[in-house]
């Protein structure tokens, strides 16, 4: 209990010290992570050009199973922080017990939609059959065997919280590597096993994510001192549910969103070309590369910050804020350059026909060009959520995404080219700037200017 009760150092370290002790370990975690996520298309982009449609259809819904994972394990990194930096350590076990409940109940959720909604939303995108076909094994799999996802994520989310990432670092990266060895070998039959093809790389990814999952409990149990999940003690609360997902819900509205528009986005590409499709997958798992060690970055902050509010320090809070908006903005900055210099190199990755260049060129250049603007958003809707409004970020996001990209992309489209369509992700972002800037003023002196008063 003397253990227990020292200050954790997040409430002392020096902000800049803190923030990379936090925040890198997440980060290099995250890029390994994106790596796999490239690796994974670029050896289905081996099968043939359908198959890698097939995979960049998927999105929405992995797209969706991240934003409920995420989001939960969000509302739980808040409120656990906040709770912590109250020394309330009696709510933070009931927290911690409630978030593996969550997680139990959104793996039998995205089992259900693997079960029942996988074949007609596929259908709903394309008549091609060999993509229907490819896809309905792909996202079967990848949604019934979803367990390990939400096991990782949430008790990754649990050692965070109490600043504890470094063992997040080992989860992820190990998930990852795991995921990467089995591609090859599963997709195309490598040694005793039998040639996959786009199932081999669903299986290789629920593997990795499993053994990712598995790991994280283990550290939690081994290493986690602030907190110990206890199954016979696990029983929902409503009142502790609802304090995760005030901050939680937000964040997976924020999320889901992101799944809309990709399938909006994936109606209006495929009726120039499902080339045009292919390029846009390829171009998010490309950007994911740029956009993961943000996200780390924010992992990291997001309890800092929580943390610090709950212990009414407000110059550590303003300071940490900073710090990871001039990261975040350099981050996205190296990206931009890349995505301006080497786009058709990125594209050869995925074994990119002739059209798929000269489609994709273009589209990388032009989206990048958002980046940027996206690098202070992405902070300061993290700010939102640690700080208990969430509700922020969700209104950029809606109006980013449903309010302004997709209508955008669908005018352009009716100019009757393909070009067009990517300059609505610089338009989208450009208002989401504008957007948050106005909610960050106002939470400032709303919230941040009377920390500790």
């Amino acid at each position: 209990m003397e253990q227990i009760q020292k200050e954790n150092k997040m409430g002392i370290m020096p902000e800049n010290k803190l923030l990379m002790t936090m925040s890198l370990p997440m980060m290099a975690s995250m890029l390994v992570q994106a790596l796999y996520n490239i690796v994974d298309s670029v050896f289905v982009s081996r099968i043939n050009e359908n198959a890698l449609t097939a995979v960049s259809l998927a999105f929405p819904v992995q797209s969706l199973m991240i934003a409920v994972s995420v989001g939960t394990a969000v509302g739980v990194n808040a409120l656990l922080s906040k709770t912590l930096g109250e020394k309330d350590y009696k709510k933070a076990q009931e927290v911690a017990n409630n978030a593996v409940f969550l997680a139990a109940v959104c793996y039998v959720l995205f089992c259900l939609i693997g079960i029942f909604v996988v074949r007609p939303f596929y259908i709903s995108q394309t008549k091609d059959a060999e993509i229907v076909g490819f896809g309905i094994q792909y996202l079967t799999i990848v949604c019934v065997g979803s367990a390990g996802i939400f096991m990782q994520t949430m008790f990754e989310r649990l050692l965070q919280s109490t600043g504890k990432t470094f063992y997040t670092m080992i989860t992820q990266g190990t998930g990852a590597v795991v995921n990467i060895i089995l591609d090859p070998i599963l997709i195309f039959g490598l040694g005793p096993f039998p040639e996959m093809k786009v199932a081999g790389a669903a299986a290789a990814t629920i593997i990795g994510q499993l053994v990712a999952g598995v790991l994280a409990i283990i550290f939690n149990k081994k290493y986690n001192e602030y907190i110990t999940v206890h199954v016979k003690e696990i029983r929902p609360k409503a009142a502790i549910i609802g304090q995760i997902y005030a901050v939680g819900a937000p964040s997976i509205v924020v999320q889901a969103i992101g799944s809309v528009m990709t399938y909006g986005m994936n109606l209006i590409l495929i009726a120039f070309t499902s080339t045009a499709t292919a390029v846009f997958g390829v171009y998010f798992k490309l950007q994911s590369f740029i956009f993961m060690p943000v996200f780390g970055l924010n992992n990291g902050m997001v309890p800092i910050i929580a943390y610090n509010y709950g212990a009414r320090k407000k110059d550590r809070v303003v300071k940490i804020m900073k710090l990871s908006i001039m990261y975040a903005v350099g981050i996205m900055a190296v990206g931009l350059l890349l995505m301006q210099v080497m786009p058709k190199q990125f594209l050869l990755l995925f074994d990119a026909s002739d059209m798929m260049i000269e489609i994709g060129v273009p589209a990388l250049r032009t989206i990048s060009l958002s980046f940027l603007f996206a690098g202070f958003g992405i902070v300061c809707g993290s700010v939102f959520q640690a700080l208990g409004n969430g509700v922020y970020s969700m209104i950029v996001s809606i109006a980013r995404q449903l309010g302004i990209l997709l209508p955008a992309a669908y005018f352009l489209s009716k100019l009757g080219k393909v070009g067009y369509v990517w300059w609505a992700f610089p338009i989208a972002e450009i208002a989401a700037l504008v957007l948050s800037v106005t909610f960050l003023i106002r939470v400032y002196h709303k919230v941040i200017k009377h920390i500790g008063e």
